[in-house]
Order: C-alpha cells, then sequence, then structure tokens
C-alpha cells in the first residue's frame, strides 16, 4: 500500500466527521495546480520540532502517524526502535503547509542551501517570532530595518532550520 494512502486512511480514522474526499480537497498537494511544498527530515527529532513551531509560532499540526502505525511497515526506512518516531506529519504556519519527519532516524538532520521565509503583518510580531526561534537557536542576521521592508533578518532554529522573518511592506 502506498504512502499516500496510508496517511489518507489514518487521517480519516482520527477525523471521523471528514471523508478522504474532503480531505484531499483541503490538502493542496491533491490540487490540479503544481504546488510546492517543503518537507523537512529532523532525523528523530520531529515531534520535538512540531511541539516548539506550535509554542513559537503558533503551527498547528494538521497530521502525524508514527511508524509503528504504517499498515506496511519497511525496516529499512528506519531503524529497529523507531516505532515511536514520526514517519510523516503535516503542519500549518499561517496559510502554509510544511510537512515534516524523522527520516531515517539517524540524529544527523542537514538544513543547507535554503530558508523558510515566515512574512508577517507588524514589527511587533516578528521581533516575538524572532525572539522565539532564536531561543536555542542562531541569530545569521539581526532584525533591522532594510530597503524592502521595516524589518528583516535570519535566524537558524535549535534544529538547524534557518529562517526568514520580514515584516510586509506596507501598500
Amino acid at each position: 500500500m502506498s504512502c499516500w494512502r496510508t496517511v489518507v486512511r489514518r487521517i480519516n480514522v482520527r477525523r471521523q466527521n471528514e471523508t478522504i474526499h474532503e480531505y484531499k480537497k483541503r490538502m493542496t498537494t491533491t490540487t490540479p495546480n503544481r504546488v510546492v511544498q517543503s518537507y523537512l527530515f529532523f532525523d528523530g527529532r520531529c515531534e520535538e520540532a512540531l511541539q516548539f513551531y506550535g509554542q513559537t509560532l503558533g503551527a498547528k499540526v494538521e497530521m502525524m502517524m508514527r511508524f509503528k502505525e504504517n499498515p506496511d511497515p519497511n525496516p529499512q526506512m528506519c531503524g529497529p526502535n523507531a516505532g515511536d518516531k514520526v514517519m510523516h506529519a503535516s503542519f500549518r504556519v499561517g496559510d502554509t503547509s510544511v510537512m515534516a519527519s524523522d527520516g531515517r532516524c539517524e540524529g544527523k538532520p542537514k538544513f543547507e542551501g535554503f530558508a523558510l521565509s515566515l512574512t508577517v503583518p507588524t514589527e511587533s510580531e516578528a521581533d516575538k517570532l524572532f525572539d522565539g526561534l532564536a531561543n536555542g537557536g542562531q541569530v545569521v542576521m539581526p532584525l533591522a530595518k532594510t530597503f524592502f521592508s521595516a524589518r528583516f533578518g535570519m535566524v537558524t532554529d535549535r534544529f538547524g532550520v534557518t529562517w526568514m522573518i520580514l515584516v510586509a511592506p506596507k501598500q
């Protein structure tokens, strides 16, 4: 059975009032348009990251499936003690869906060559989110006024994901 069918089946069980068809309509990956989505592999720290993003960014976990819940297990995907690790999750930050997993659970996540950009309406919200992401992480570029935004900064969070925070330009 494909991973997608497994995920949809598990979602349907968790959301008894929502049919698979309704779920597929709601998921951006099933629209006829081409959609690029971020998929982050936390190598064993996915659940911790989801909790952190929930507290820091107000992220909402839309679904989460553990390796032990896979009806078609593949022992080569992750180690033998990975049952409680996250096989697949989807969370929403504002209007954006991000997917995540513990991947191969090797404990060596590498988030290189990209950054997630988060646009907010106010300077105070930018300050709050930037400070939250910097907690346990590293500031790459402090928040400051730029020619394109009242506030822009870059920070790598405690999991190694780099974020660009900026205030939307005034119309």
